[in-house]
């Protein structure tokens, strides 16, 4: 079965980084799109970035756009989430999902799409 699994995440200070991981399993990662999603408590669930494996095209929130970069290893058959100059506000449950690709590129706002979900990994910044 297809499945994404999350994994990164942790404590770190305001500025520090972390680089979130998301393994996909059952799918050739190549034919799917990945995003990224989180949720803080008390908050909606909001796109972060996405990105279509094939070719590596790729957006962001406007909130992380500078700070974060996605990135994908098709042959590991995983998409990476590098966070840098984390603030709290970046606190959250983080997410990823996948979805077959149906164009060369994705928007973060797009979530009903995204078939297969993980567990989700929690980052949590504070000092």
């Amino acid at each position: 079965q297809l499945h994404v699994v999350e994994s990164g995440g942790g404590l770190v200070q305001p500025g520090g980084s972390l680089r979130l991981s998301c393994e996909a399993s059952g799918f050739t990662l190549d034919y799917y799109t990945i995003g990224w999603f989180r949720q803080a408590p008390g908050k909606e669930r909001e796109g972060v970035s996405c990105i279509v494996s094939s070719v590596g095209s790729a957006d962001y929130a406007d909130s992380v756009m500078g700070r974060f970069t996605i990135s994908r290893d098709n042959a590991k058959n995983t998409v990476y989430l590098q966070m840098n100059s984390l603030k709290p506000e970046d606190t959250a449950v983080y997410y990823c999902a996948a979805m077959r690709t149906v164009v060369a590129y994705c928007r973060v706002r797009t979530s009903a799409a995204y078939n297969y979900w993980g567990q989700g990994t929690q980052v949590t910044v504070s000092s």
